[in-house]
């Protein structure tokens, strides 16, 4: 952190939890536990604290988040430099990083991005390539082809069973390339839709320089 700031680089960083952060937040406990218990309704607050470990050069702003239920409190706390508002670091800068961790989730479960078990580096540095690549065209395909779908948000492992490990016969002559889909595949509206999407070269999913 003492590097960004002295770069002016910008950080948004989750804490651990801790006896003097719960302290300071507990302002925001007790009014998240006393609004939960009139209304019944989960609670959500954020504010801000000044606070400082004793590694760190100086105190920093860290924003606390309190959420209160039936189950009892549920802190968490993150540190920035960047301006704004509680409600917009978390909400648009943190929770969008642990989007950005389930993407690189995805490519490891089912694009096999942590298959690196040869001996050779250049071997497994190709391994990642060609996960990374996997990961682009089906993210691709969720962005464009499935755009305004109510698949528009799956994950990975879903396209990939749902779309593209499906039984067919593959029919290929001089002009064109036929796939003869089951009669009982569930999805084969939705695989003819996507289809046309990508293949159109007058869709609006692409745009041409």
């Amino acid at each position: 952190m003492r590097w960004c700031d002295r770069q002016g680089v910008y950080y948004v960083i989750g804490l651990a939890k801790n006896p003097v952060l719960l302290r300071e937040a507990e302002f925001l406990r007790q009014k998240a536990q006393t609004q939960f218990e009139q209304t019944g309704v989960k609670q959500r607050l954020l504010g801000i604290l000044s606070y400082g470990a004793s590694t760190w050069d100086r105190k920093r702003r860290v924003m606390a988040r309190i959420e209160y239920d039936a189950k009892g409190s549920n802190p968490r706390f993150i540190v920035s430099n960047l301006p704004g508002s509680p409600q917009q670091l978390y909400y648009e800068f943190y929770c969008a990083r642990g989007d950005m961790e389930n993407r690189i989730k995805e490519q490891q479960l089912w694009l096999f991005a942590d298959r690196t078990s040869s001996r050779s580096f250049l071997a497994n540095q190709f391994r990642l390539i060609m996960s990374s690549a996997a990961y682009i065209l089906l993210e691709s395909l969720r962005r464009l082809g499935l755009k305004d779908t109510p698949w528009a948000r799956i994950q990975s492992g879903t396209i990939r069973t749902k779309l593209l490990k499906i039984g067919a016969r593959i029919v290929v002559s001089v002009r064109r390339i036929v796939l003869h889909l089951s009669t009982g595949y569930p999805y084969a509206q939705l695989f003819r839709d996507v289809a046309a999407r990508i293949t159109d070269p007058v869709s609006d999913a692409f745009s041409f320089g």
